[in-house]
């Protein structure tokens, strides 16, 4: 738990504060808080001068002004600390969504979207709620207490060793539940976490739920994590239902011992009226800081939770980030040099794959599914890295190239053609820093065969795609994401089953936007049609990670045994 509270620390002192609005902040709840420490002197003198002389104006006079400077102090210092719980919290976010779009490729294939949400919005909330709500109270709080004990022992110092008895019974108490209250928060929140990754799950393939009519699976999955949420809210409750009754307890047993033994003084002439009001004045500055410290010592505990799964994604290690390179790179070879990758121990991909694609020829790749075609493309972009083995580009290891500057060469349509939710412009501009001229999108959507569905459509490019791209057609969003790859220029072309699921109408439309892209291009091709990658240049079979053929359409035809099966299947023979 020390460790936990150190990185809670540590993240609090990167982050970003306002410095100057801190320090006014702090002053005036420090002011705020000295003046509640003066209010019982003021009180005090007020129900002495009453037992001997006229009412005296003046003193409720000064009684006001006091009144007035607390709430004024006390009203500005709660919205300064508002602004800086947001500001700071606003930063924690930024670096945290900053630090999640770097992540590579493998951390997304471990981790739910929801439960990566649920770090960015949830538990920085928890943080926000603790700087917020709870700590320049807790610090304003111990003021109070501290002060208010030095003044008791000026008033009777005998009273005040009574009260202090208390405090370390109820330090020896506090600090088993703290440790409790860490373990449950920390459960809970993860707990949260793997709620809103069932969330983002399911709504996000809602049309996959009602068509396999799933509605009461994840109905039970859904109350299953809801009904874990519910125990250990109701172990929260527990803790904090002994906490706060028992700090209670303790301050109002003190508060009767402190009255009857402040009594019997009056009474004996040791203490004046006075004194005994504003011992119990004193007594209440006490009590309400105690009280307050339960609430926040249970949301210090979250915070120092959340701030441990923060800490987990920023110590993970970031894709690089370095800018483009200033020179562009020139078209080059590409080369795959005994590449070896597996996602697993158990789980090998990529055996031993050694190739060569020349610049502007077309290259496909062939064979069953798992055989590794969709890993060797996420190999090139590098979203993995090899094993073993080295892919190059003109000789020189892609790993050694700028990213923004090597993925900026690169095109990829796959079958899926995502598309984000949004306008058909947003869509095809996806990615680019500086928006293109119209004219140049309008060329590129005509290129890609999409111009005259736009046209038809009534608000044309500021249609919105729905989410996914959901409100159009497969060749549709086909025909964007060609649009998309033709106005980034690209110089390396990777196609996914680009043209499968289409009909052939859309089939025959997003070809031929096809083959208007890939002139000038470096094409590497998947395909389960193989008349989409007939007249490649060359064709490599893949089987199991390996390549068990190389060579063009009627090369393989020859000597292929499995390819010459797959081209008499599709009547290509």
């Amino acid at each position: 738990m020390q460790t936990s509270t150190k990185g809670f620390f540590q993240l609090l002192k990167s982050l970003k504060w306002p410095v100057k609005i801190t320090i006014i902040a702090i002053v005036l709840s420090l002011l705020s808080t000295v003046i509640g420490l003066i209010v019982p002197l003021v009180t005090k003198n007020l129900v002495d001068t009453l037992t001997t002389t006229a009412f005296n104006w003046k003193m409720i006079g000064v009684l006001l002004v006091v009144f007035l400077l607390q709430a004024i102090s006390g009203g500005v210092s709660f919205y300064l600390l508002s602004y800086i719980g947001e500001f700071i919290v606003a930063d924690l976010r930024k670096k945290l969504w900053s630090k999640v779009l770097h992540l590579p490729v493998p951390y997304y294939d471990q981790n739910e979207s929801g439960e990566t949400m649920s770090r960015i919005t949830q538990d920085t909330t928890t943080l926000k709620s603790l700087i917020t709500d709870h700590l320049v109270n807790f610090v304003s709080g111990i003021i109070t207490i501290i002060g208010s004990v030095i003044i008791l022992f000026f008033i009777d110092w005998k009273m005040t060793l009574i009260m202090l008895i208390s405090v370390p019974l109820s330090v020896a108490i506090m600090m088993p539940l703290g440790t409790m209250m860490h373990k449950v928060s920390k459960a809970t929140q993860k707990e949260m976490a793997s709620f809103s990754g069932l969330l983002g799950r399911v709504l996000s393939e809602i049309r996959l739920v009602k068509s396999y009519r799933a509605e009461k699976t994840e109905t039970v999955s859904g109350n299953e994590a809801i009904q874990n949420l519910y125990r250990f809210g109701l172990k929260e409750a527990k803790i904090q239902a002994f906490i706060s009754p028992f700090m209670t307890l303790i301050m109002m047993a003190i508060l009767v011992v402190i009255l009857g033994y402040g009594g019997l003084q009056v009474s004996k002439g040791i203490l004046s009226a006075g004194d005994l009001v504003a011992i119990i004045f004193y007594l209440v500055n006490i009590i309400v800081p105690f009280a307050q410290m339960a609430t926040f010592f249970t949301s210090f505990q979250k915070a120092v939770g959340a701030t441990e799964r923060i800490q987990d994604i920023f110590h993970m290690d970031s894709e690089a980030v370095e800018l483009e390179a200033k020179q562009p790179l020139e078209d080059g070879i590409i080369t795959f040099l005994d590449v070896h990758f597996s996602y697993g121990p158990d789980k090998k991909v990529i055996d031993g794959i050694s190739l060569e694609a020349p610049p502007g020829t077309v290259t496909a790749f062939v064979g069953p599914s798992g055989g590794g075609k969709t890993t060797i493309f996420s190999l090139l972009e590098r979203f993995y890295e090899p094993d073993t083995g080295e892919i190059l580009f003109n000789r020189t290891p892609i790993e050694k190239l700028s990213l923004r500057t090597w993925r900026s060469k690169i095109g990829y349509v796959s079958q899926e053609s995502p598309l984000m939710s949004g306008t058909i412009l947003s869509n095809m501009t996806y990615g680019m820093t500086d928006n293109p001229p119209m004219e140049k999108v309008i060329e590129a959507a005509e290129a890609a065969n999409a111009a005259m569905f736009i046209d038809e459509l009534p608000d044309k490019y500021d249609t919105l795609v729905g989410e996914r791209g959901i409100k159009l057609s497969g060749g549709q969003r086909q025909r964007i994401a060609i649009a998309r790859a033709l106005l980034h220029n690209p110089k390396i072309l990777l196609l996914d089953e680009a043209t499968s699921n289409l009909d052939s109408g859309s089939e025959a439309s997003v070809q031929e936007a096809l083959e208007r892209l890939m002139k000038g291009r470096t094409t590497l091709i998947i395909a389960h049609r193989l008349a989409t990658i007939i007249h490649a240049d060359q064709i490599f079979f893949l089987e199991k990670g390996k390549i068990t053929g190389a060579g063009t359409h009627d090369e393989l035809i020859a000597n292929h045994d499995l390819y010459r099966e797959f081209t008499h299947g599709q009547g290509l023979s």
